[in-house]
C-alpha cells in the first residue's frame, strides 16, 4: 500500500470501489488515516497538514470534493478535479486520492471506515461545528477517531487565487482534453470539416466604424476635447460579422438582415458579396443602417457615437424574414441578436417558428445597454450569452458564476449554453450522463495580449457552432470557439478569423503542453 513506483503517481488515484477493496475492512493490518478538502491550490498549509497525519498511520488517504459541489466562490474551483487529484497524487506522502461525488464526506467514510478522520486546526479553534459533528459521531459509531491538525501554518486557497491566479490555461486544457478524449489532431481535423456547412444567419447588421484621431489638447472654457482627424476605418460588424466569420471558417452562408436605405446599406451588401455570402436584405426606408463609431486617440478609446434606431420591425420586414428562413436549405440556423429591431417578444416566436424542422438552432442576444434577453430562445441547441447577460435574464447580481449558469440552463431548456466570462474564459454546461459526462466545464481564456475585444463573442459563436455541427462534440466546440475568440482579441477591427490564424495558436498552446 505504499507510494505510486517509477513517478506514475496518477495511479494512486482511485474509485471509493476500488480503495474499499485495497485497505480491506476494519480491523486491519495497517494504520488508515483519511483527510478531505478541495485542495484548489496545493499550498504550504495543506503540505503541512498531510505532513502531519501521515505520521499518525501507514497508509493516507486524500479525500477532496468534486467541482460539482464546490461553491464557495466565484469562478470556483480554480482547478477542476482531475488536475487537483493529480496535484495531490503527485505528493510522495500521500498514498491514495479519491474524487468525493458526494457533497459532504460522510457517504465515503461510512464506505472506507478510516481509523481516522484528520480535519484542520480551523474546524475545532472556535468549537466543533453541527457539520463535523456530524463527522464526529459517525466515525466513533464503528470506533474510529477524528484528529484535529495544528493550526501553526495557515494559508488560504482563496487568497492566492484573488492575490494572483495561477496561468495554468494550457495545463487545464490538457487535462479537459484527456479526459474527453480529444487530442490536438482531432482539433485540426475539425478545423477541415467545417467546408461544405450551410448556414443561415439571421440578424442585426451594425457598421463598426473607428475614428482615428490625435490628440491637440483642451479648451479654454470648457471640458472639450480637441483633437485632429486622421482616418476612419469600417467595418461590417453584428450579425454581418457573424456571417463573415462563418464564411471565413469555410461554410456556406445565407445572411438575412434589415438595413436602411443608405450608402451603408450599400457598404454592407458589397463586401458581403465580395466574400461570397448569400443576403436576403429587407430595406426599411424608415431607419438608417446602424452604425457605431469609436474615437480613438493614442489608442485610447475616448467616445462612441451610436446611429440607431431601435424601433421593432414592421409585419412586411418580418413576413420577408420568415420567408427567407422558411425556404432556406441551410444546416444550422444562427439568431445574432443586437435588439437593434429584428428580434423581440413578438418577432422572436415567430421566426423560431420558420426554422425548417431537424436543423440546428443557436442563439446569441448582447443586450449591451438595451433589454435584450437570452432567454426569450427556449429550447435551442445552444446559446452564448456573457455573464451580464445571464445575470440580467435572471435578475441576479449576487450568485456566483457557477449556480447562476446552472439557473440560467435549466430555465433556457437548451442543450448547451456557453457562458462567456471574458479573460476568464468560458463555461459550459451541457447534458449530463452519469458515469460518462459531466455537466459542466470550463476552459481558460487563450489571448496572450488583448488589442481590441470588440467581436470576440462572435468569432466563438462562429466556430463553436460550426465545430459542434461539425463533430457532434461539445468540447472540441468550446475549444475552437475559445481559441478564435482569443485570435479576434490579438488583432485591431472587427475582421474574420481565419481558421489558419486558429491554427497557428492550437499550434502554440500544443507545444506549451508538450514542454509542460
Amino acid at each position: 500500500m505504499g507510494n505510486a513506483a517509477n513517478g506514475d503517481y496518477r495511479r494512486k488515484i482511485k474509485t471509493i470501489e476500488e480503495l474499499r477493496e485495497i485497505i480491506g475492512p476494519r480491523p486491519r493490518d495497517k494504520v488508515v488515516i483519511m483527510c478531505h478538502g478541495t485542495f484548489d491550490i496545493v499550498h504550504p498549509g495543506h503540505v503541512r497538514h498531510l505532513m502531519y497525519v501521515r505520521e499518525k498511520a501507514d497508509v493516507l488517504v486524500a479525500s477532496m470534493t468534486c467541482d460539482a459541489h464546490i461553491y464557495k466562490a466565484n469562478l470556483r474551483p480554480f482547478v477542476p478535479e482531475q488536475l487537483r487529484a493529480m496535484n495531490l497524487a503527485a505528493l510522495e506522502i500521500v498514498d491514495y486520492v479519491i474524487i468525493d461525488s458526494n457533497a459532504t464526506p460522510l457517504e465515503n467514510l461510512k464506505v472506507l471506515q478510516p481509523d481516522y478522520f484528520a480535519k484542520g486546526y480551523e474546524y475545532f479553534k472556535d468549537g466543533v461545528h453541527v457539520k463535523t459533528q456530524e463527522e464526529v459521531e459517525l466515525i466513533e459509531s464503528y470506533g474510529g477517531e477524528i484528529i484535529f491538525t495544528p493550526g501553526d501554518v495557515v494559508y488560504s486557497s482563496s487568497a492566492f487565487i484573488e492575490l494572483a491566479p495561477p496561468r495554468i490555461a494550457a495545463e487545464k486544457l490538457h487535462v479537459l482534453m484527456e479526459s474527453e478524449g480529444v487530442t490536438f489532431d482531432r482539433l485540426r481535423d475539425a478545423l477541415g470539416e467545417f467546408r461544405g456547412l450551410r448556414v443561415h444567419v439571421v440578424g442585426d447588421t451594425i457598421v463598426d466604424s473607428y475614428t482615428y484621431c490625435s490628440l491637440i489638447g483642451g479648451t479654454a472654457k470648457t471640458p472639450t476635447f480637441s483633437v485632429k482627424y486622421e482616418r476612419q476605418v469600417d467595418f461590417p460588424g453584428g450579425a454581418a460579422v457573424v456571417a463573415k466569420h462563418v464564411r471565413q471558417a469555410g461554410a456556406q452562408v445565407t445572411f438575412s438582415t434589415v438595413m436602411g436605405d443608405d450608402e451603408l446599406n450599400r457598404f454592407v451588401s458589397d463586401d458581403l458579396k465580395k466574400n461570397d455570402i448569400h443576403c436576403h436584405v429587407s430595406v426599411d426606408h424608415t431607419r438608417p443602417t446602424t452604425r457605431k463609431n469609436a474615437f480613438i486617440a493614442d489608442g485610447y478609446r475616448m467616445l462612441k457615437v451610436d446611429t440607431l434606431d431601435n424601433r421593432p420591425i414592421s409585419d412586411r420586414v418580418l413576413e420577408h424574414l420568415q420567408t427567407s428562413l422558411a425556404l432556406s436549405q441551410a444546416d444550422i440556423f444562427i439568431f445574432s441578436d443586437f435588439r437593434h429591431g429584428i428580434f423581440s417578444a413578438r418577432t422572436i416566436p415567430a421566426l423560431t417558428q420558420a426554422v425548417p424542422s431537424g436543423a440546428l438552432r443557436v442563439a446569441d442576444s448582447q443586450v449591451a445597454n438595451r433589454w435584450g434577453n437570452i432567454l426569450d430562445f427556449e429550447e435551442f441547441d445552444m446559446i452564448t450569452p456573457n455573464e451580464r447577460e445571464a445575470r440580467f435574464a435572471l435578475g441576479d447580481q449576487d450568485s456566483v458564476v457557477r449556480p447562476l449558469g446552472s439557473e440560467l440552463y435549466t430555465k433556457a431548456r437548451c442543450k448547451y449554453l456557453i457562458l462567456k466570462l471574458g479573460d476568464r474564459g468560458i463555461l459550459t454546461y451541457r447534458p449530463h450522463v452519469p458515469g460518462e459526462t459531466r455537466g459542466f466545464y470550463t476552459i481558460d481564456s487563450f489571448v496572450s495580449t488583448v488589442v481590441d475585444s470588440v467581436g470576440a463573442g462572435d468569432a466563438l459563436l462562429a466556430y463553436a457552432t460550426l465545430a459542434l455541427t461539425a463533430t457532434k462534440s461539445d468540447v472540441i466546440a468550446g475549444i475552437l470557439g475559445s481559441i478564435a475568440a482569443a485570435v479576434a482579441c490579438e488583432h485591431d477591427g472587427n475582421n474574420p478569423v481565419a481558421p489558419h490564424d486558429v491554427l497557428e495558436k492550437l499550434n502554440a498552446i500544443e507545444k506549451h503542453v508538450n514542454y509542460a
